[in-house]
């Protein structure tokens, strides 16, 4: 028997979504949605198989087009609104055991409603998987702006009680939200489970659960959802070489690091020092996230607080998520001043270069 753990990744795409019809194959990126989870799945060195668990053979012919398998079709019954992820999993896991003998020992969750990952993050949550025999699933979070200990259950007569009560503190929801745990929201971007669990526990999840903490995660349930997606998304076909530009280094092996300031580049500026008020700037944060998909370093670093002291790091965190601004590290503390010299500091028109585009002519000279 091989050493290898057999991982299959599992990609749900029922046809009746009511919130936007066709969800799953509508045109983003330039590609049918189902289609950039399939090739990340593909992309990954860890995953063995990629599924598409459809009802519909017009979803399983384009599934098939971009190299996923469908061996079966999903029974209507559990391919409704209120169809659940075990219910869809424990039929392709039978399915599967009955008619081809292959039991595989990891499941990986790939939602296609969720279409930016990072690079590498699939064979990430599976490595930890593997590594960690004590572990039933590695799921993605990310961190909670607003903690639930602030949170309000309301009666009938009007009543309030908390939804999270906090031992040994007294009153969360009145102490400063820094003073409060941080706490962590799934994102559905990719849950990576053992089939142990789903067939034996019946459960997605299990009782040991770790999380893979990400900065940003779309969730496509409405039209204007779809509309950021779409724009996030553009960025991404700079990953494929053979479609970069011509006579850019977007296509280079040479990875480089990438600076950018948040306020004044990627964020308007605002009066007061009050970032909640920032608005972000589309336009840069498109050559950002194009340099990212590229295979390059971005490094954000701000001043925010520096003058103040007040701590507007959950709020940047958001902000940065909302926006769609792709980046692996956020630094605090730079120093306020007036003024700031660099003697690195990049044009816009430079920026373009490296990007392979014509330089802009309506925006500020220096970044």
């Amino acid at each position: 028997m091989s050493s290898k753990p057999l991982v299959l990744a599992v990609i749900p795409a029922r046809s009746g979504s009511k919130s936007i019809r066709d969800k799953n194959i509508r045109v983003v990126g330039g590609k049918p949605l189902i289609a950039w989870s399939i090739e990340q799945a593909l992309q990954s060195k860890r995953v063995g198989r990629t599924i598409v668990s459809t009802d519909s053979e017009q979803y399983a012919e384009i599934a098939r087009q971009y190299g996923a398998e469908t061996p079966f079709l999903r029974p209507k019954e559990i391919a409704g609104d209120e169809a659940t992820d075990l219910e869809l999993f424990l039929h392709a896991l039978q399915w599967l055991k009955e008619h081809e003998g292959y039991v595989p020992e990891i499941c990986v969750h790939l939602r296609p409603t969720c279409p930016v990952r990072k690079a590498g993050a699939i064979d990430e949550l599976v490595h930890i998987l593997q590594d960690c025999p004590d572990l039933d699933s590695v799921r993605t979070v990310t961190e909670v702006l607003h903690p639930p200990f602030k949170m309000w259950y309301r009666s009938e007569n009007g009543l309030l009680s908390p939804v999270a009560p906090l031992p040994h503190v007294k009153d969360p929801w009145n102490e400063p939200r820094q003073r409060l745990p941080q706490t962590y929201i799934q994102t559905a971007n990719i849950d990576v489970v053992r089939a142990s669990v789903i067939t034996g526990k019946r459960s997605m999840t299990g009782d040991r659960i770790y999380g893979y903490v990400e900065t940003g995660f779309f969730d496509i349930d409405t039209e204007a959802e779809l509309e950021k997606a779409a724009t996030a998304m553009q960025p991404a076909v700079a990953q494929q070489p053979a479609r970069a530009p011509s006579g850019s280094c977007v296509g280079s092996n040479q990875r480089k690091t990438y600076c950018f300031d948040i306020d004044g580049v990627i964020a308007t500026l605002t009066e007061n020092n009050d970032y909640s008020k920032a608005k972000p700037r589309a336009e840069m944060i498109d050559r950002i996230n194009r340099l990212h998909a590229a295979g390059h370093e971005i490094i954000l670093f701000t001043a925010r607080g520096s003058a103040t002291g007040i701590d507007w790091r959950s709020l940047t965190d958001e902000q940065m998520r909302q926006w769609g601004v792709r980046y692996h590290k956020l630094v605090f503390g730079k120093p306020a001043a007036d003024f700031y010299f660099d003697d690195r500091m990049m044009s816009l028109e430079d920026l373009d270069v490296h990007l392979g585009k014509n330089p802009g002519h309506n925006e500020a000279n220096s970044i």
